[in-house]
């Protein structure tokens, strides 16, 4: 590894040229194959993430969630408008483009325009997608709006530590585990140790890449089960 020094021998890091804050997430829509990430609003989508949210067997989806459980819909709706008058976080509802309903949300927040840096959070998937190609898809669309589009420099994910699903996620998607905060949050009257993960520019081509390739249609067979894995991909791609 190169180390690059300045006039006092001392190691500095790499040049940023031309470096400018970047913009902050929008009000946009993404669209892809089997989904389409929209602007949260509490009138379009409330009842029917409401009912995705219920579908499933109990409240165990919310357990890690800084909200929620939600037992009346007239508390979630408001919740939901809370959401949708933020701009950081910036929420944004997740499209199934099969039927047009809402089946899940996610947010861009903590952002820093100004060092280019910007977390997903408040990913809250319905029964409706878990382990589906949509929730990879929408996970794909932020991250690709975020760089591409938005030009910054690093994309984190952050959770509980004791969240294993959501750190084994933030791997499967091409996260590099960061380290451990202790005691970095109260949340619900109990501590939160979180987990941190990012993505940066540099990393982000052949994530990409192994994204485009898990989504596409021929990655599946008739019964719509992967050939290959997310990570398998990736790992190909790092080996070339």
């Amino acid at each position: 590894m190169h180390i690059r020094l300045n006039e006092y021998d001392q190691p500095v890091g790499e040049p940023v040229p031309d470096w400018t804050p970047r913009p902050r997430p929008a009000a946009v829509t993404l669209t892809g194959r089997r989904c389409r990430l929209e602007p949260l609003n509490a009138d379009t989508h409330t009842a029917d993430l409401y009912a995705a949210y219920r579908s499933g067997p109990d409240h165990r989806d919310w357990t890690y969630m800084s909200s929620g459980p939600f037992d009346d819909p007239q508390d979630y709706r408001r919740h939901v408008e809370g959401m949708a008058a933020s701009t950081d976080p910036r929420h944004y509802a997740v499209i199934d483009l099969a039927d047009g309903k809402p089946v899940g949300t996610l947010s861009l927040m903590r952002q820093d325009p100004a060092q280019g840096v910007v977390e997903v959070g408040n990913v809250m998937f319905s029964p409706l997608m878990k382990r589906s190609p949509i929730s990879t898809e929408a996970q794909f669309l932020a991250m690709k709006y975020v760089f591409e589009d938005l030009g910054y420099r690093r994309y984190e994910w952050k959770c509980d530590s004791l969240n294993a699903p959501s750190r084994k996620t933030a791997e499967r998607l091409g996260f590099t585990f960061e380290g451990i905060f202790r005691q970095a949050l109260v949340y619900k009257g109990r501590n939160r140790d979180t987990a941190w993960f990012s993505v940066v520019d540099t990393e982000w081509p052949t994530v990409k890449k192994a994204f485009e390739s898990w989504l596409a249609p021929e990655n599946f067979d008739d019964q719509g089960v992967q050939r290959h894995s997310l990570a398998e991909l990736r790992a190909a791609l790092t080996a070339v």
